[in-house]
């Protein structure tokens, strides 16, 4: 294998797998991933890691934001969105579902490909409702505060409680759509509200989708 950068063997596996990672994930995987897939003895020894590779300027750290390790040549090409991740969102019958920030992820605007000054936030998902629409538990839903369109994925409030379905509009009547069979229909008695957009699906584990 060739050097790149003065880099060790090893590096060079790092540097690899955080480049596979994000493209498949969307996000940079955590200290503690690191440290599962090389089998590193603590999370300490995957942060040295990472710091040699900082150093040596294949890598660069952004203090204060979760996961956010970007490449230099990604920081030409699009602006970083900070995006604020909201606790859960049921995939399943509709709940109160929390609105306290739990952390922030950092991803690159292009592969948002949001308009300029777009809002965004996150949601991590619960249940099983969206799962023919490739949605699953533990998944992350990236989404744009916006109008909706016909057959989008949003999360929505009905009548008090929140949840992700798809949007659906007949006969100029919206109401809320599962991705699974065994879910009924969701028509609002009182209000329909939608919470966001989705335009970004990352998996627990696995690829990133997008809109």
């Amino acid at each position: 294998m060739q050097r790149k950068r003065g880099l060790t063997e090893r590096q060079i596996e790092l540097l690899d797998f955080l480049r596979e990672y994000q493209r498949e994930n969307g996000l940079m995987p955590s200290t503690r991933e690191i440290q599962n897939h090389f089998g590193f003895a603590s999370q300490t020894a995957s942060m040295g890691h990472l710091r040699a590779l900082e150093r040596k300027g294949a890598i660069k750290r952004l203090p204060n934001k979760a996961r956010a390790v970007v490449f230099p040549d990604d920081l030409q090409r699009g602006e970083l969105v900070d995006v604020p991740v909201y606790g859960m969102i049921p995939a399943g019958m509709p709940v109160e579902a929390s609105e306290m920030e739990e952390e922030r992820i950092a991803i690159d605007s292009s592969t948002l490909g949001l308009a300029a000054g777009a809002r965004t936030f996150a949601l991590r998902v619960r249940g099983d409702s969206m799962i023919e629409a490739h949605i699953c538990d533990g998944d992350t839903v990236i989404l744009e505060l916006r109008e909706p369109r016909n057959r989008d994925i949003v999360a929505a409030l009905i009548d008090g409680e929140t949840t992700l379905k798809r949007y659906v509009v007949r006969g100029r009547k919206p109401y809320l759509k599962a991705e699974n069979p065994d879910y009924p229909d969701l028509i609002p008695a009182r209000e329909l509200i939608v919470q966001g957009v989705m335009v970004m699906l990352l998996r627990k584990q696995g690829g990133r989708r997008g809109r």
